[in-house]
């Protein structure tokens, strides 16, 4: 016997979470999914952290792309300097999860060093550029010679000229003007520090006191 009574329609089933396609939607995702590991001030993250992201997120995070993440994430200085600072790991809940071994404490340590050396050098070296591109543009300011002697003599290719004097000149005007010097105080005929000035000029070098 049939029925007229419509069939109830079956409930869809929820779609899956889209997978993420980059390591920086992959930052996002995570921070929404696990604030207490990925939000905020980097943490130390538990050993082997892929598993369980995987595990607790099935089919969000391509390997790839969270592979991809991890290596940025845990490479950062500031990461670094928390491998310095904390004591423990921290798993997707926020709980500590195992000491910092003293090997990677040691590791991370030893990168950032290299890496504040390797900054050093760089500005030491965009110092010493930007010092050289200001002496060139005050000798070409001076100089006698033609463009073409100015630049043999100073080894540089006429082409690159304007840039680099362009490139001073703009330097030059974002320094910050010398604070002005002050005028020296006391009396006339006195020296700042308060002493007299001595108005008979130097005196010579009168050798060892003669012996008696």
């Amino acid at each position: 016997m049939s029925s007229d009574t419509p069939a109830e329609p079956v409930p869809e089933a929820p779609a899956a979470p889209a997978a993420v396609r980059s390591p920086e939607a992959a930052a996002e995702r995570l921070k929404a999914l696990f604030p207490a590991l990925f939000a905020g001030a980097p943490k130390p993250i538990k050993l082997k952290i892929q598993a369980d992201i995987e595990a607790r997120a099935p089919g969000v995070f391509p390997k790839a792309v969270l592979t991809a993440f991890l290596r940025r994430y845990t490479a950062g200085n500031a990461y670094l300097r928390a491998l310095v600072r904390e004591p423990h790991r921290v798993d997707l809940d926020g709980q500590p999860a195992g000491e910092v071994a003293d090997e990677h404490r040691e590791a991370a340590k030893k990168a950032l060093a290299e890496r504040r050396e390797r900054q050093q050098a760089r500005e030491q070296e965009m110092e010493a550029a930007r010092r050289w591109r200001l002496d060139l543009l005050a000798d070409w300011q001076r100089t006698a010679l033609n463009r073409t002697n100015f630049c043999a003599l100073k080894g540089v290719e006429e082409a690159s000229l304007d840039a680099l004097l362009a490139q001073a000149k703009a330097e030059l005007a974002a320094m910050p003007p010398a604070p002005p010097r002050r005028p020296p105080t006391g009396r006339p005929g006195q020296r700042p520090e308060g002493r007299p000035q001595d108005r008979r000029g130097p005196r010579a070098d009168r050798g060892p006191k003669p012996k008696a």
